[in-house]
């Protein structure tokens, strides 16, 4: 039995998705998730890309991610915008607002606990 995962997309099921149309500011994100593994507690990783747009986030989950590739802005409410591209690694905590910015088609890994 293997007790590691890599984070090769072979065989995985891409899902597709978009922002609700209500948060959508501009653009038409389009979305596409490659959902790898989900642990017990809650917890799942997998790979995330979003063409470009602008729309509203609102987050209850915990997430840690790396941008693989693009070029994203994050700007929480009231705050500062944190432009996001390829080697970037943040953590996002439950009760961030703000809105998600895709500038350029950004694809990134990701790890969540709900």
């Amino acid at each position: 039995m293997t007790t590691f995962l890599t984070f090769d997309l072979a065989g995985v099921a891409v899902e597709a998705g978009a922002p609700a149309p209500e948060k959508v500011i501009s653009g038409t994100p389009q979305f596409r998730t490659w959902n790898i593994d989900e642990a017990e507690g809650g917890v799942y990783s997998g790979i995330w890309e979003a063409t470009p747009g602008k729309w509203h986030v609102s987050y209850d989950e915990w997430e840690y991610f790396h941008v693989m590739e693009g070029h994203s802005v994050l700007t929480e409410e009231g705050g500062e915008p944190i432009h996001l591209r390829a080697g970037s690694r943040l953590i996002v905590k439950p009760g961030f607002k703000g809105t998600w910015e895709v500038l350029e088609t950004t694809r990134k890994d990701y790890v969540i606990r709900l």
